[in-house]
């Protein structure tokens, strides 16, 4: 059995996928480019805090929600032609999260290296 690391995981979805960094990140959503995608569980948001203008949708039930004809489509809570940019507490959930989506079809998809971390030192919003 040849069972692969997840630090082997992670460094293959790292060349695969788009990484940005938080600035950029919050500049797409002042420019309303994007969906921010907060995949953390819910006591992580409860410990630490939300983004502002992100949306939660934890890492097991992703795939689900981003379903084209899912809730978060058909309510305009989410928006199909905008860039899908996920973070996750420390960037490693979220990209491996980003080549999961990819292999759904998704193109306009990142993810937040440092993920939270890296956005609480920056000038995104807590709430």
């Amino acid at each position: 059995m040849n069972v692969k690391s997840i630090q082997t995981l992670v460094a293959e979805a790292l060349q695969e996928i788009k990484t940005i960094n938080a600035d950029e990140a919050l500049e797409m959503v002042k420019e309303n480019n994007c969906n921010l995608i907060d995949i953390r569980d819910a006591s992580e948001l409860e410990n630490t805090g939300r983004v502002e203008n992100s949306v939660h949708i934890t890492r097991g039930m992703l795939e689900i929600y981003l379903d084209p004809s899912s809730a978060l489509f058909q309510q305009g809570i989410l928006d199909q032609n905008k860039e899908m940019v996920l973070f996750c507490a420390g960037g490693v959930r979220s990209a491996l999260a980003v080549k999961s989506l990819k292999n759904m079809g998704y193109e306009k998809i990142s993810h937040i290296e440092g993920g939270y971390g890296a956005i609480s030192q920056s000038k995104f919003k807590i709430v």
